[in-house]
């Protein structure tokens, strides 16, 4: 699978990032908490150069917390500042705000001893729906960032400003030219990252019913009450899910295309558990 999906406006936002830099005081990188290292863009690195970087792991109520925590320490191990969120729920203003003050401490010292009180300006980048625009809007308290949970909803840089104390500018989510990496494409189509409409639902719901099958075995068999996730034929597993629900089409045959739909949304909202994709690396 090599996935080339690249339209023009995240071309264009790159763009405008590396114009804009010179104005920013941090960056601050939204990720998908269940699949952390496949939802961080590799192009990033060029682009941020030596700014202040803080990575948020949004979605922790979706994530296995145990993985979640060796995630946050691994981060933390590189030298970034890190922080956890849910972005359905809020209520994370004072860490955030603790998190950038740890995050720009050179910053806002220099700042205080010459006297100057100027906003501190954050760069808010991720990749498509991984949850930006719902993110800061916790953080303001209103509907301010257009928001839905959908991929390529945010086209444009919105600014905005939190107490007086801190500007954001909501950027497009980007992602990198050309996916190569065939697992890497997967967890972002599982997330929702990449439009639905240009992979094959029942192959991406056997994919994931066969990662799941790793770790996450007995979460699909208590969802769905089937005896066992069948990691050499994950199909199998399809239909049967398909045969427990009742998704029947004309003459009796079993509809694993609606299956496929139902799994992989019900994988999204988290209905199967709180399930992470990815380990930390052993350090």
């Amino acid at each position: 699978m090599s996935i080339n999906w690249y339209p023009g406006h995240m071309a264009k936002t790159r763009r405008l990032m590396l114009g804009d830099l010179k104005n920013i005081d941090m960056i601050c990188e939204i990720l998908d908490a269940r699949i952390p290292e496949s939802s961080r863009n590799p192009d990033l690195t060029d682009i941020a150069r030596d700014k202040r970087r803080m990575l948020v792991l949004n979605r922790e109520d979706q994530a296995d917390p145990t993985v979640t925590a060796g995630w946050v320490e691994h981060y933390r191990r590189q030298g970034y500042t890190v922080m956890t969120a849910n972005s359905q729920k809020g209520g994370f203003l004072n860490e955030f705000t603790a998190a950038v003050g740890r995050c720009c401490a050179d910053l806002l010292e220099r700042n205080a001893a010459k006297g100057v009180n100027r906003t501190v300006k954050i760069m808010i980048v991720g990749i498509p729906n991984v949850g930006k625009s719902s993110f800061i809007n916790r953080l303001l308290g209103k509907k301010s960032a257009i928001a839905e949970d959908r991929p390529g909803v945010t086209r444009a840089r919105q600014w905005f400003n939190l107490a007086g104390k801190y500007d954001f500018m909501d950027t497009p989510g980007m992602l990198w030219p050309k996916i190569d990496d065939d697992s890497v494409g997967y967890k972002l189509a599982f997330t929702g990252t990449i439009r639905d409409e240009i992979l094959d639902r029942e192959d991406m719901a056997c994919m994931l019913l066969r990662q799941l099958a790793e770790r996450y075995d007995e979460n699909v068999v208590k969802r769905y009450g089937i005896t066992d996730v069948n990691a050499e034929m994950p199909y199998e597993t399809l239909e049967e899910i398909a045969k427990k629900r009742g998704f029947l089409q004309g003459r009796g045959q079993l509809d694993t295309e609606r299956m496929a739909k139902v799994f992989i949304d019900e994988f999204r909202a988290g209905k199967l558990g709180r399930i992470t994709l990815e380990l930390p690396p052993q350090e």
